[in-house]
């Protein structure tokens, strides 16, 4: 049993986590931010030159400016803004350490890390749903040339590259890697590009598959991919094309099962919406808070950082008020 108890221990050291701790901070709490990798580290798992929809403003966290040139930032500006802010408050963090339980036991929460063990009054969750790919579930998705997450083009340079999706990540990767000299086909379930894609990037998808630049199935979905070969179902039939890399960028989702471990109740439909006080961000164990995209359950596009920064306020209140 640990003699230090905490008055918050933050689960993710996302930027929504961050703003939690400033709160803390600000607050007076004695708290804890325990993340399984680095800081910030969805974000630095993004692709390499990514742009953000949002402008600088909007990412802020803590008051703190985020001084950007061009009129939107891109993962390397975003990495120096949160090690800056990191800096700065100094965050008592732990980095590349995994919470694998989260528990209550009387009026105290049980933390099991797989380094050590906490006890805290209170306990916010913001992992974000950036760790488990939404998979397909065909033959050969095993394969070594079956990409659920996207770094940058070089490696597809020059090779037949398959883009499975429509959403912003797909873009970007077909985009991409057709101007490092790819031959890319898209495999889109739906007959059209995602409204929500980029502004900007929209109409250049559209235009490359309108000359026949990218190659673009709509309405259709793989059936089986091989080492040499992907299998399509198209509107007109099943095809079969010639394949050396698929770029499965079908989305993520955060982790229910380790939400629905602490007891945290889930909708019992397939958005599986986490039980929570959306005045507080309290869920239904009390003490145990929800921050940021976490919060959507399977409603991945509903809260990013510039709409979630209000949480840490939220919860802070509620436990100074208590």
């Amino acid at each position: 049993m640990t003699e230090l108890v905490y008055d918050l221990i933050i689960v993710g050291g996302g930027p929504i986590g961050l703003a939690c701790a400033i709160e803390a901070e600000n607050k007076k709490l004695n708290y804890l931010i325990i993340e399984k990798g680095a800081i910030v580290n969805s974000i630095f798992n993004y692709p390499l030159y990514m742009t953000f929809f949002s402008t600088a403003e909007r990412l802020e966290i803590g008051e703190i400016p985020f001084n950007c040139l061009a009129p939107k930032p891109g993962r390397q500006e975003a990495l120096e803004y949160y090690r800056n802010i990191h800096r700065y408050f100094k965050f008592n963090i732990n980095l590349f350490e995994k919470v694998l339980d989260v528990k209550k036991e009387n009026k105290l929460f049980k933390i099991k890390t797989d380094k050590q063990n906490y006890e805290s009054k209170n306990v916010v969750i913001a992992t974000g749903f950036y760790d488990i790919p939404i998979e397909m579930n065909v033959l050969g998705e095993n394969l070594s040339k079956v990409r659920h997450y996207y770094k940058e083009a070089h490696e597809y340079a020059f090779r037949k590259v398959l883009v499975v999706g429509a959403n912003n990540s797909s873009v970007d990767a077909a985009l991409e890697c057709w101007r490092k000299g790819a031959e890319v086909t898209m495999v889109i379930r739906k007959n059209e590009i995602n409204n929500r894609v980029k502004y900007w990037l929209k109409p250049d998808i559209e235009n490359r598959i309108e000359e026949g630049s990218i190659k673009a199935y709509f309405e259709s979905n793989i059936t089986e991919i091989r080492e040499n070969e992907v299998e399509i179902e198209t509107p007109t039939g099943k095809i079969t094309i010639e394949n050396d890399f698929v770029l499965a960028l079908t989305g993520y989702k955060p982790d229910l099962n380790f939400l629905e471990k602490m007891g945290i109740e889930l909708s019992k439909d397939e958005l599986k919406i986490p039980n929570y006080n959306s005045e507080t961000m309290e869920t239904n164990i009390e003490g145990l808070f929800l921050a940021g995209v976490v919060c959507g359950g399977m409603q991945t596009h509903k809260w990013f950082i510039e709409n979630s920064r209000v949480h840490a306020n939220m919860i802070v209140d509620c436990i100074t008020s208590k």
